[in-house]
């Protein structure tokens, strides 16, 4: 709901009472005084209630869109609102985690519903002798995806997901996994 579209709504702060003493008894300044309250209205109301257009949970549905984008939470339109707004909550904690995989991981399970784990995948090794044989080189990160609260994998998007998800020097490739 917009808040322009919020007929009837009462202004907290009348201007026609802020009239010097002289207008106040006119009817015409306090008709037209009337016009300015109704359009000022929503705009006042937005403005005593702003800390709360920022908080996820109590912002009204349509600025929890803007308010993603704000954040680059990357909610999909046609998520629930629960789930968008669950983005919009979680989008710095992911943001600290992106290319990362717990970040994955965690983006897995909001986005889709899904559990996941990364198998193997790049990594680093050391020794404390010289001459030590290099690391086996491993190219390929598996991410392994099992049904979760959405009880269903739709591997498209999960594959989608992943690709979005995995840093460009990285090749991953998906498993479903049926049950556990």
């Amino acid at each position: 709901m917009s808040r322009v579209a919020l007929p009837e709504l009462p202004s907290r702060y009348p201007l026609g009472r802020m009239l010097p003493a002289l207008y106040a008894a006119d009817d015409f300044a306090q008709r037209f005084t009337s016009g300015l309250d109704a359009v000022l209205s929503a705009i006042l109301s937005t403005l005593d209630n702003l800390p709360e257009y920022f908080d996820a949970d109590l912002a009204p549905e349509d600025f929890v869109t803007w308010l993603s984008s704000w954040v680059a939470a990357d909610a999909d339109p046609s998520w629930p609102e629960p789930l968008r707004r669950e983005a919009v909550r979680r989008a710095v904690e992911l943001h600290r985690l992106r290319g990362t995989a717990a970040g994955l991981v965690a983006r897995l399970e909001l986005c889709l519903g899904v559990r996941a784990e990364v198998v193997d995948g790049p990594g680093a090794t050391w020794s404390t002798r010289p001459d030590t044989a290099l690391p086996e080189r491993r190219d390929v990160v598996v991410v392994r995806v099992r049904p979760g609260r959405s009880g269903v994998v739709d591997r498209e998007r999960v594959v989608a997901l992943v690709d979005a998800a995995c840093p460009l020097h990285v090749t991953c490739t998906v498993e479903v996994v049926d049950g556990d």
